[in-house]
């Protein structure tokens, strides 16, 4: 049989193919050959062609018949098939498969061998691709190569003792007396290897957490003579000796510091030292200073030291490099809560971060921002950030809108200013807007009793300019039907009072009802609102004429309306002006519990809201009982005006419904309670609770859900996107599921999220809801 081609003559010949085609027709004729080879024995190419599999394997076609001929090269006795042999079972072979385990008295035999280079060999592949079993029986080998003098077996031990920790925790006990003696080595290559091998078993175990702390000061000590010693050729990187080994020592010297008083003081000062002599103009500095900043931030470090992080973050936020900025905004922003005041000296620079073309690095400064808005800055910040709203893309409006509105209901000078905030956010970024902006609003113009002249001439002016927002278009409705005298008495002090006649007010509401531009909600709250003036203008033939004619009207909701106020207007005239009296106050907290703002046909309107918490002891429940009738009888006049039909009945307490769980797995536990919705029984109002018990945060989390098509469902958005960490908090979120049919309630879900930096998507069905949930 000739002699097979070699490996360099292969990857010429499939580099001159010219399509996939005709690679893959070489690779199945090589193969072949390669095959036939196998069956005949042939121990003079066998080294020769298990290298060709190996590359065939690399272009992604299966070699896996190649298996076998690798265990045999590693029984040769020549180091050339060794190194092929031992390489071909890291690529082809894992723990997964059985045949590995024929492996393993061979490599017991190279980890005796005699030369250095066969040990070094079998110490990679049982680092690589060693199982639980394999490493039980080959530990005691390792450990004795972790004793011996030699620096090349020393480093390869180390790194192999490392996996054989990871598959056998049990096992770590055995390498502790090894590990105490690596740090005295001068080797780099051996340090480097043994401050990995403690940082993995600091990080698996607490009692060798507290047992290596006591090696601080050598740690230091290290770390010191790292950052002093002069140059030396075969370790300096761009200037800076061993950054590699550095790094590694910084890292362990976090996990060890952290929340111990001791080793923190101890390596205080050496940490100090690194921060300041550190040369940053080269990429190799800035790596070891930013792990110079996590592990200050972590340990229990000095004040002025935590001051000294966030500026040298700072200085990052400067650098050019777009990945380096990216990381400052994301340290800073773990650690505005803890140094707030540190981290507001760097505002300016953050700031202009949000004009960076970088959608990551805006994204990253424009939360950064949120988080340093307090009531010293209010006006600054929002300034800024209502600047980055006009400009940003639309991918981000959505949630800098949702901060704006945050931001100014917790630090709002004044009521005018919290006004005049939201409505520049409804004028640039209406669109984008949560669906609870618009009763908030609502709510803050109707407590706001000396703005009212003042919001209303705003709204007025604002939908002359632009009514392709819808909220602040609905907002403005809502407004002019609750406070048209106002507009046309020209009573407003705080600006110059404009001229405006009740006819050009009506022709402004009517042609949103005729827009193109206007929603179904939006129409109904232009519709209400002209109904609302027929008690405020003169002009009542008109109105009464504009709500006959949508009496006939195609969309079913507008036309309800219509025909409720036609009636209105001639079987109850007599009550028409107490039922369209103006809202009252409306208060976010009541003595027996909340009342909230839902939206409803289009219409804001408070809803009392069962208690979540039992009466106090001794106050009796019929006492409570009559507290809730006295807020029902408050908001009767109101609700009357919103729903006509006297012969319905409004249940205005939510109906007792048990929560369930819907979802319990990996730490995040999914919990739905449920509520009617007010005045549609068929509506019910999911509430899901979602809460996490492991010890990191679950980020980017999303829920979404799906229902049979005889179903309609609504998803809101949720509180949050972060699940706290040990149940700290949970993340709310209302789903309100439509069931005219009153069938039994079944739901699909979907979780979406990013736990210890890896992503998690999980699909579950929920049957089991309560059938007072759907019944």
């Amino acid at each position: 049989m000739p002699a097979p081609i070699r490996l360099r003559e292969l990857i010429r010949t499939i580099r001159t193919a010219r399509t996939q085609a005709e690679e893959r027709e070489m690779i199945q004729k090589e193969c072949a050959a390669i095959r036939s080879s196998f069956r005949e024995e042939d121990n003079t190419y066998r080294c020769r062609n298990v290298a060709k599999l190996l590359y065939m394997h690399m272009l992604g076609y299966p070699a896996h018949f190649g298996q076998l001929e690798c265990l045999k090269l590693i029984a040769s006795q020549k180091f050339t098939d060794k190194r092929i042999g031992y390489l071909g079972a890291m690529l082809l072979l894992d723990e997964r498969q059985d045949v590995h385990l024929l492996m393993t008295n061979c490599i017991k035999n190279d980890l005796n061998h005699s030369t250095q280079y066969v040990q070094g060999l079998a110490l990679c592949t049982l680092g690589c691709m060693g199982s639980s079993e394999m490493c039980r029986d080959l530990a005691g080998e390792v450990e004795k190569l972790l004793k011996t003098s030699n620096s090349y077996l020393r480093k390869k031990a180390a790194l192999c003792a490392v996996h054989v920790i990871r598959k056998v925790p049990e096992l770590m006990e055995m390498f502790l007396p090894a590990t105490k003696n690596l740090l005295s080595e001068k080797n780099h290559g051996v340090l480097h290897t043994s401050v990995v091998l403690l940082t993995e078993m600091c990080e698996r175990s607490p009692d060798m957490l507290a047992h290596f702390r006591k090696l601080v000061p050598q740690l230091v000590r290290i770390l010191k003579n790292l950052i002093m010693s002069g140059y030396s050729p075969e370790h300096d990187v761009s200037g800076i000796s061993d950054p590699f080994l550095q790094v590694r020592i910084l890292r362990l010297l976090r996990i060890l510091g952290k929340g111990d008083d001791d080793s923190s003081e101890a390596m205080n000062d050496i940490l100090a030292q690194v921060a300041t002599n550190t040369e940053t103009s080269k990429n190799v500095g800035n790596a070891i200073l930013y792990e110079t900043v996590l592990t200050i931030m972590d340990i229990k470090s000095e004040s002025g030291l935590r001051v000294l992080a966030i500026n040298i973050l700072g200085r990052f936020l400067l650098n050019n490099d777009k990945n380096i900025r990216y990381v400052a905004l994301t340290s800073l922003l773990k650690t505005v809560q803890t140094d707030h005041n540190a981290v507001q000296r760097h505002r300016s620079t953050i700031v202009d971060c949000l004009k960076d073309l970088d959608v990551s690095i805006k994204r990253r400064a424009m939360e950064l921002s949120f988080a340093l808005v307090n009531g010293n800055n209010i006006r600054g910040m929002m300034k800024e950030l209502l600047y980055f709203l006009d400009s940003c893309d639309p991918e981000f409006k959505a949630d800098c809108a949702s901060g704006v509105f945050l931001a100014a209901e917790k630090y709002a000078p004044s009521k005018r200013w919290h006004i005049d905030t939201i409505m520049r956010v409804l004028t640039t970024a209406g669109s984008y807007v949560r669906d609870d902006s618009v009763p908030n609003l609502i709510q803050l113009i109707t407590n706001s009793v000396e703005m009212h002249a003042y919001t209303v001439q705003r709204l007025y002016k604002a939908l002359l300019d632009d009514i392709s927002q819808q909220p602040l278009v609905q907002v403005a409705s809502w407004c002019i039907g609750e406070y048209g005298d106002l507009l046309i008495s020209g009573q407003c002090e705080e600006e110059e009072p404009i001229q405006v006649t009740e006819d050009e007010v009506l022709d402004v509401l009517e042609g949103l009802l005729v827009s193109n531009l206007s929603s179904p909600v939006t129409r109904g709250y232009s519709l209400t609102a002209i109904m609302k003036l027929s008690t405020r203008f003169s002009s009542v033939n008109r109105i009464k004429k504009v709500v006959s004619i949508y009496g006939s009207s195609i969309d079913v909701e507008l036309q309800q309306r219509a025909v409720e106020y036609n009636a209105l207007f001639k079987k109850y005239d007599h009550m028409r002006p107490a039922l369209l009296e103006r809202m009252p106050i409306m208060e976010k907290t009541a003595s027996n519990g909340p009342t909230e703002i839902v939206q409803t046909n289009g219409e804001a309107e408070p809803s009392v809201v069962e208690p979540k918490h039992p009466p106090p002891v001794g106050q009796p429940a019929s006492q409570v009982k009559n507290t809730v009738f006295g807020l029902v009888s408050r908001c009767l006049s109101l609700m009357a005006f919103y729903l006509f039909d006297l012969s319905k009945t409004v249940n205005f307490l939510s109906i007792g419904i048990p929560p369930m769980t819907a979802y319990n797995k990996n730490g995040l536990k999914i919990d739905f309670t449920f509520e009617r919705a007010n005045p549609n029984p068929n509506v019910a109002v999911i509430t899901i609770h979602a809460s996490n018990s492991t010890e990191a945060d679950m980020t980017d989390f999303v829920f979404q859900a799906a229902v049979p098509k005889t179903f309609q469902l609504q998803l809101l958005s949720p509180s949050s996107n972060v699940v706290p960490a040990l149940n700290q908090g949970t993340v709310t979120q209302v789903i309100r599921v439509l069931n005219q049919q009153k069938q039994q309630l079944r739901m699909r879900i979907k979780l979406t999220y990013i736990h210890k930096g890896s992503a998690v998507q999980d699909l579950a069905e929920v049957n089991n809801f309560p059938p007072q949930s759907w019944q």
